[in-house]
């Protein structure tokens, strides 16, 4: 059985690591990758693979709606969740927008043939780690922040721009944009008013801010 795999992912290190390691698989048929969400439904349009390893943390869209829209449109590609986080929300919110399964970016080679073998045949990958996740009844409301990400935080609760914070901070403002959307995804708000709200309900600013 062969399969057409197509990665999303903005970090070409994590693409081309993929792809080191299945390069000798004959099974697998590399259908190309993309590196943000415009740029895979373009992709798409004239080029439909079998499974997507789809990175939940885009450029300019969560995986978890692009997840949602190439189903939408494509119902016959299967995606696969590929992240960082194992937090149970990002875990449920990928599921429920139509993946088939959630691997970790450490994966081993064995795992990510097992998802892309197990989700061709209809089922639902999901490997230990990120199994063992959902079934544990004690989770952190979202995803562990970084030392950088608090720092943002920290600054937007300031009421500061992506441009001041990239000043301050000596970044530049698209990287500052990227940890925002970051920190929207990870703490599921849908603004930075809601992401502030959660962030004092949570004891993540200091008194006072």
């Amino acid at each position: 059985m062969t399969i057409k795999l197509f990665i999303v992912d903005d970090h070409y290190m994590v693409i081309e690591g993929i792809k080191s390691l299945l390069r000798h698989e004959e099974s697998i048929i590399w259908s190309g990758h993309a590196r943000n969400a415009a740029f895979c439904l373009a992709e798409l349009r004239v080029n439909q693979p079998d499974i997507i390893l789809m990175d939940i943390s885009l450029p300019d869209k969560s995986g978890i709606e692009l997840c949602k829209e190439v189903k939408a449109t494509y119902p016959s590609i299967y995606v696969i969740g590929l992240s960082t986080f194992n937090q149970q929300s990002f875990i449920k919110k990928m599921l429920e927008s139509g993946a088939s399964g959630y691997i970790l970016k450490n994966a081993t080679k064995k795992e990510i043939l097992e998802a892309l073998q197990t989700v061709m045949k209809g089922g639902i990958y999901l490997n230990y780690e990120v199994s063992n996740q959902l079934k544990s009844r004690t989770s952190v409301p979202f995803a562990v922040l970084t030392k950088r990400e608090k720092e943002i935080l920290k600054l937007i609760s300031d009421g500061l721009t992506n441009v001041e914070i990239a000043e301050m901070l000596f970044l530049g403002t698209a990287t500052v944009d990227t940890h925002r959307k970051n920190l929207l995804l990870k703490m599921g708000a849908k603004n930075s008013a809601m992401m502030v709200k959660l962030a004092i309900e949570h004891n993540l600013l200091p008194i006072g801010k």
